[in-house]
């Protein structure tokens, strides 16, 4: 009975240590089957590889060999030049793949016996032939293109030439030459047509000789892969004299024409209110300086565009250049740009473009103010529109708030209401007279002081506070006038303070900047002290006003609305520069005029 039990027991064990075995028997079976396939893999793909190169150097064989036994007037490309009967572009099917083959053909001006329009002038230019020919594959793996190239000479001494030579130069925006910038040539004035396509060397220059004479024949196109383009233009209707007509070739001459390209750049558009709100679909004008005619005018840019329902618009593939934008929206005027038109896109660069525009209010002026010597915009100007029963007081490149008149009464927690403002102490007389802000009277005597505290100003968006002011400035003897100010994001929290920013000190007209700690605040509310001495003269006020900016404010620039037809004068000052009058009349709906200051 135990000799039985041993055996069903030893059965069991060798049951499965079988299959364990089996088990890791399929595991080494499968691991040595795989590197045999990746073994077999790679040495398919080498063979692989390698039989597409000595296909391919058979085919560059090939096709020298159809050059070496050509005669020379022959070998050329069919419609290019020089002419002959190669041709520029084939596919050419060997083993299991398809190539591409391109042949290239030029004359060469060798300096041995002079150049063509040089000391001495070689009247025979083309000298000899280069032939290049270039094997590429792009259904073969990790094949790189095969460039071969070989001269070819003729038999005996080459003859005066009736043709001409064609150079193309070609710049980046820095005026530094460029290779590799691809070329296009067309004639399409004879026929056979020619038809040219090559690249700069490497002195960005792509000469061509022994080139058939033609008037205005040879169309130019240049570019480059993610580069703008420069081309020659025909005399047409529309622009009748180009800046740059097809090239003319002469017989025994040189003629060398240049472009300019350089990488791609981007505009980015906002339209956007003067609080820094999106404002959508402002159509306006974008026209850059570079021309492509005169006489009349032909802009080589001249579009209409529109940010979109967000304010927002983003331009790719824009050429460098300086580009003047221009209002012909039927809703909005702009009433500041930034940065300031013109504005110029640097090469490979994303210019950020802010349109800032309000409600068409007829009768609108956008002035811009410059700095004489650098001609950047000139922030800080006070610019004083006036004429007969009008003056209006702005500072460029900053936003303006204010208030001039407080008979509407107190009560108002938010400034919609221009005459009211919110509380006072009740020693102030806020209507008589109309427009003006002082110290009440009791039985015919000044009472000795009051306070009275505005409604809350929106700035739109988080602002930096700048300075604050108000008119008159001269204060009786006796008398002073007080200010703080309180700001903040929620429009409920004010905490009044002075020009450092604690509630200790007071504005006064010695110091009027506002203290930086207010900065990055949406609203501001002012606190006013009016003080007297005297029983019969107070102090009084017209006018308070505060200036601010913010992310979309326009550097050297204010605008004004709503005016009337006719004759204005600018007084502009601004301290360390010479004050100036200009006068502008009004006549249009939107104008705008540009200043330039000159410091003392």
């Amino acid at each position: 009975m135990s000799r039985k039990l041993n055996n069903h027991h030893n059965k069991k064990f060798s049951l499965g240590f079988t299959l364990v075995e089996l088990i890791v028997g399929v595991a080494v079976f499968t691991v040595i089957v795989v590197a045999v396939y990746n073994a077999y893999t790679s040495i398919f793909n080498v063979v692989s590889v390698s039989r597409a190169k000595i296909d391919a150097i058979d085919l560059v064989n090939e096709q020298l060999e159809i050059v070496r036994n050509m005669p020379y007037a022959s070998v050329g490309i069919s419609g290019g030049i020089p002419s002959g009967t190669l041709t520029h572009i084939q596919s050419l099917n060997r083993g299991a793949e398809t190539f591409s083959v391109m042949t290239t053909v030029r004359n060469v001006d060798d300096p041995f016996d002079g150049t063509l329009g040089g000391t001495p002038n070689d009247t025979a230019p083309a000298d000899f032939k280069t032939v290049e020919i270039e094997i590429s594959c792009a259904t073969c793996k990790n094949f790189n293109p095969m460039i071969v190239t070989t001269r070819v000479a003729p038999k005996s001494l080459e003859n005066s030439s009736s043709n001409g030579a064609l150079f193309v130069k070609v710049f980046d925006a820095n005026g530094v030459v460029l290779p590799d910038a691809a070329v296009h040539i067309e004639n399409n004035l004879i026929s056979p047509h020619i038809v040219v396509d090559d690249v700069t060397n490497s002195a960005g220059m792509l000469q061509i000789v022994d080139v058939p004479p033609g008037g205005n024949a040879y169309e130019i196109t240049v570019t480059k892969s993610g580069y703008s383009t420069d081309k020659t233009y025909q005399a047409v209707q529309n622009n009748p004299h180009p800046t740059k007509p097809h090239a003319t070739v002469l017989r025994g001459q040189v003629t060398q024409v240049s472009f300019a390209i350089d990488r791609l750049a981007t505009f980015s558009f906002s339209s956007l209110s003067d609080t820094c709100a999106n404002v959508g679909t402002i159509d306006f004008t974008l026209l850059s300086s570079k021309n492509v005619g005169l006489n009349p005018v032909v802009p080589k840019y001249n579009q209409n565009k529109v940010t979109n329902g967000s304010g927002l618009l983003t331009l790719s593939g824009m050429e460098w250049d300086t580009y003047t934008i221009t209002n012909i929206d039927t809703a909005y005027d702009f009433i500041g740009l930034n940065p300031l038109s013109p504005v110029t896109l640097a090469p490979n660069s994303t210019q950020a473009v802010s349109l800032i525009v309000a409600p068409k209010n007829p009768k609108t002026l956008l002035v811009t103010v410059k700095d004489g010597v650098t001609g950047l915009p000139l922030s800080g100007v006070s610019v004083d529109l006036t004429k007969a029963g009008y003056d209006s007081i702005k500072i460029t490149g900053q936003g303006f708030l204010g208030q001039t008149d407080w008979s509407g009464g107190g009560g108002q927690a938010t400034s919609t209401d221009k005459t009211k403002y919110f509380s006072s102490d009740g020693n102030m007389e806020t209507a008589s007279p109309v427009g003006d802000v002082t110290l009440k009277k009791v039985f015919g005597d000044y009472v000795s002081s009051g306070s009275l505290i505005s409604s809350s100003f929106d700035t739109g968006a988080q602002s930096n506070f700048q300075g604050i002011d108000w008119t008159p400035t001269d204060e009786p003897v006796g008398s002073t006038v007080r200010l703080q100010i309180a700001t903040n994001n929620d429009g409920a929290t004010w905490n009044f303070t002075g020009p450092d920013g604690t509630a200790g000190t007071y504005y006064t007209n010695a110091n009027k900047n506002i203290s930086s700690t207010n900065n990055g605040n949406r609203f501001l509310r002012y606190k006013l002290f009016l003080d007297t001495t005297s029983t019969i003269t107070a102090p009084n006020i017209s006018n308070i006003s505060f200036t601010y900016t913010l992310s979309c404010t326009p550097p050297g620039q204010v605008s004004f609305s709503a005016l009337a037809s006719g004759s204005y004068t600018m007084h502009l000052s601004k301290t360390g520069y010479a004050n100036q009058d200009v006068p502008v009349t009004i006549s249009g709906d939107w104008q705008s005029t540009s200043v330039t200051m000159q410091t003392n």
